[in-house]
């Protein structure tokens, strides 16, 4: 992490660099992903151009299902999720090890969950974009980082 002064402001820079173990690879990309596809959701101004510009993706290719995103409510947690997801994503571009791998794995799945159970109450058929990522996702990230803990497990059984 660097500090860089000037004009009053202090910016903080965190420098990232590609893992070179193939699970910290998986778990560092997975990573990247999130960051780039949910930042756009972490603040009110950046989420209400996003589902602006997500509303005119679902009208263009005439898509069923709604894409309504009502109130002050909807916009709070859209903005507390795409927070949290920023957050857990910079802590697996700095540390990514096959245990926030494993946790990250069982997010996938429970995400993948909320798109399936929103798609079959009649939510736009866009999200099943997100859905397929997910779960391609959780399944290479997840069959890495489980092979990977399941070999330190039997390491450490005793002969």
């Amino acid at each position: 992490m660097t500090l860089h002064h000037g004009a009053g402001l202090t910016l903080v820079a965190m420098h990232f660099a590609p893992p070179r173990d193939l699970t910290a690879r998986v778990v560092f990309a997975s990573a990247l992903y999130d960051l780039v596809v949910t930042a756009p959701f972490a603040t009110p101004w950046t989420a209400t151009r996003t589902i602006e510009q997500l509303t005119r993706v679902h009208q263009a290719l005439a898509l069923s299902g709604s894409f309504a995103l009502e109130g002050p409510m909807s916009l709070l947690f859209l903005n507390l999720m795409g927070s949290i997801v920023v957050v857990w994503s910079v802590v697996r571009l700095q540390t990514p090890t096959a245990r926030l791998g494993a946790a990250d794995t069982v997010g996938r799945i429970l995400f993948s969950s909320w798109f399936a159970f929103a798609l079959a109450q009649g939510a736009s058929t866009l999200l099943v974009a997100f859905l397929v990522l997910e779960v391609t996702w959780a399944m290479v990230q997840g069959l890495t980082v489980f092979r990977v803990l399941r070999a330190r497990r039997l390491a450490t059984i005793p002969s």
